[in-house]
């Protein structure tokens, strides 16, 4: 097992990263590694220097990598050749001195409330299994904020209808509570009974699964989430991670603790729920300057 797959394998196992994340890191470092290919480094990075890294960084920016994409890659790299330094694969650390380039700050995007309104009570989902799968998926990631891959991941013993709630296992295991609305109580039975009587004898305990009744996938999800996110916006993405953005801001707008958000999303600290402060800054602003006539 050469080095770059024991760290990888050391993500996985020791820090528990999401399958999604660690794939994230090994494509970050296939790229980096293809690039030292090219002057004739060796297959682990191990005798990459400090210029090696920065000619890379360099012709990233070059082609028009963004600034997020590559201070995500320079992220990699840290983790990578702390690895190396920790297991004294090398005495020196080519990172030392690898600054990451300054990004403006990216304001996640959200649908409107009144949008959402539209698509969950006006949009006609049908009433076939997979009409009434789809709706109570966008519903589920609307009323939770969870992420894709706790969807993806949610069994039967997750939903708890007797109290509300859904049991949520996050990054790094870490498991917390999601309360729902009493209302959905009747809308996840109704899931529940067409679920099985579609397919009676599941193998798994998923609780949502695809037309055939197999395990949620992420690019099956996407291409729900699209479909019907298109019917009440424009916008360019929309994805899961929307959904997310948009159920953190209508909390945010409505008065919502932000400590709480922080709770229900599973953010490990506040800074990264912060960001929502600046969405719904952007929107006041908005309306200061169409209602103020002064603005």
């Amino acid at each position: 097992m050469g080095y770059k797959e024991s760290f990888l394998k050391w993500l996985k196992l020791e820090k528990r990263y999401s399958p999604h994340t660690v794939r994230s890191y090994q494509n970050d470092l296939n790229q980096f590694i293809s690039f030292l290919s090219g002057q004739q480094q060796d297959a682990d990075g191990i005798s990459a220097s400090f210029k090696d890294i920065r000619s890379w960084i360099i012709s990233l920016m070059e082609n028009n990598i963004s600034p997020r994409s590559v201070n995500r890659k320079i992220t990699t790299l840290k983790s990578y050749y702390k690895f190396l330094m920790r297991g004294q694969i090398i005495q020196r650390n080519p990172m030392d001195k690898i600054f990451p380039p300054k990004s403006g700050k990216r304001l996640p995007g959200f649908v409107e409330e009144e949008k959402m309104d539209i698509l969950l009570d006006h949009v006609d989902f049908g009433q076939d299994f997979k009409g009434v799968r789809n709706r109570l998926l966008i519903d589920v990631l609307y009323i939770t904020g969870m992420r894709l891959s706790e969807l993806i991941n949610m069994t039967h013993q997750s939903v708890q209808l007797d109290d509300q709630s859904i049991r949520v296992l996050g990054k790094r295991n870490k498991e917390r509570i999601i309360p729902f609305n009493p209302a959905y109580v009747k809308i996840f039975r109704d899931y529940i009974d067409l679920k099985r009587k579609t397919f009676p004898d599941l193998s798994h305990d998923f609780f949502f699964v695809t037309d055939k009744g197999q395990p949620l996938y992420e690019r099956f999800v996407y291409r729900i989430v699209n479909k019907y996110l298109r019917f009440v916006t424009t916008m360019v993405k929309r994805s899961p991670h929307v959904i997310r953005h948009t159920f953190a801001t209508h909390m945010l707008n409505r008065g919502a603790d932000l400590n709480a958000i922080k709770e229900i999303l599973g953010h490990a600290n506040l800074s990264a729920t912060q960001i929502y402060t600046h969405t719904t800054f952007e929107k006041l602003k908005t309306i200061y300057k169409q209602a103020h006539p002064r603005a």
